[in-house]
């Protein structure tokens, strides 16, 4: 079976967590601190603050900007429904806009109808690596006073028009195991606001400033030395493995792209996509799926249903149509594209699209 992701830990990175263990400091030490500088400056903001997790990222850059009950948060239904539920989290309300079709991410013009006076953020998803459309969504945030935290979970070192993604707002990333970058577990935000650094780290170390002095209500939320130390040799190679992504994407468009019926990713103008997954549509996804797994292929289906439509979200009271997020929904499909399938493999998928019977894919 040709995996749809292959996370991968190499000698340098087992000898940095020994090295770490060796050292007795585990939590929130030196290596949380180089891992931040490390990461500032690849990302290009002035400041990175560490946490467990994407989830936590979000949910920290969220109270760091100082948005609560009574507010309004934009984002995308087409996501992992952590990106709502961080939300949720500090008592806002998200605002589901829809996506635009060829690209997965967030719709300028539905997020634009959908400002009210409670509006107080944008949270644009990267989704698949795929940059959101800045410019517009920027202009958005500027014209209406609001803040912009980014998703970027999926999509470490993605660019839009030359800029790294990140460098728009506030940034959230995720070093979750199947990222093009990970630490084993773990998340970064990133801004070049040093209110918002500060607020930050606070809140994620019990709202501490100095030992056992504690300013605000904070959480336990600190990244390890270990995760750390990871994340500092897999920082070192994010580049040279997302130039492999985009290679395994390249050859997968130029062999799929005359195949009936299959729509292959669209690149946004302007856009540095670094695909995190490859993503096509196809109409009967069940058939096309056992089909992909009888030849040998793991596909991923990301996400079939909408945040809008999970069972939490209509218990609380979401009842709400988006067409296009709801038919990507049903229609993506990724296919292997992480820079470990070799050329061969690449093959064995391409042909594997191919083979599909013509009901299993669009028309």
């Amino acid at each position: 079976m040709i995996p749809i992701s292959s996370p991968y830990i190499g000698e340098e990175e087992k000898a940095a967590v020994m090295e770490v263990l060796s050292s007795g400091q585990l939590a929130q030490g030196p290596k949380v601190a180089a891992f931040e500088e490390a990461f500032a400056a690849w990302s290009g903001a002035r400041y990175a603050v560490a946490t467990t997790s994407g989830t936590t990222a979000l949910h920290v850059a969220l109270l760091a900007h100082g948005i609560g009950p009574g507010d309004e948060v934009i984002t995308s239904s087409f996501s992992f429904i952590a990106s709502a539920n961080c939300v949720l989290y500090v008592g806002a309300t998200p605002v589901f806009a829809d996506i635009e079709p060829a690209y997965f991410t967030l719709d300028p013009e539905d997020v634009a109808r959908k400002i009210t006076p409670r509006t107080k953020a944008i949270i644009p998803v990267h989704l698949f690596g795929q940059p959101c459309n800045m410019d517009e969504l920027t202009e958005l945030a500027s014209e209406h006073n609001l803040a912009i935290i980014e998703d970027a979970c999926q999509a470490h070192g993605a660019r839009w028009n030359g800029q790294m993604v990140g460098s728009f707002g506030t940034t959230c990333y995720s070093f979750y195991p199947t990222k093009n970058m990970m630490s084993g577990e773990g998340g970064m935000i990133t801004t070049d606001d040093a209110a918002v650094a500060e607020q930050a780290r606070l809140i994620r170390q019990h709202g501490m400033a100095k030992r056992y002095v504690h300013e605000m209500l904070g959480f336990n939320l600190r990244l390890s030395d270990l995760h750390a130390a990871i994340g500092l040799v897999q920082l070192k190679r994010v580049d040279g493995w997302n130039a492999q992504r985009q290679a395994n994407a390249a050859y997968l468009s130029e062999h799929l792209a005359d195949v009936p019926g299959v729509v292959i990713p669209a690149v946004r103008d302007g856009a540095e996509h670094v695909f995190h997954q490859y993503t096509v549509r196809v109409q009967d996804r069940d058939d096309a799926v056992k089909a992909m797994s009888e030849q040998g292929i793991g596909v991923g289906i990301y996400y079939p249903t909408a945040i809008h439509q999970q069972p939490l979200y209509k218990n609380l009271g979401y009842d709400l149509s988006l067409p296009e997020t709801e038919r990507a929904s049903r229609e993506v499909m990724s296919l292997p594209v992480h820079p470990f399938v070799g050329e061969a493999e690449l093959s064995q998928v391409t042909a594997a699209v191919k083979n599909l019977q013509p009901a299993a894919v669009l028309v």
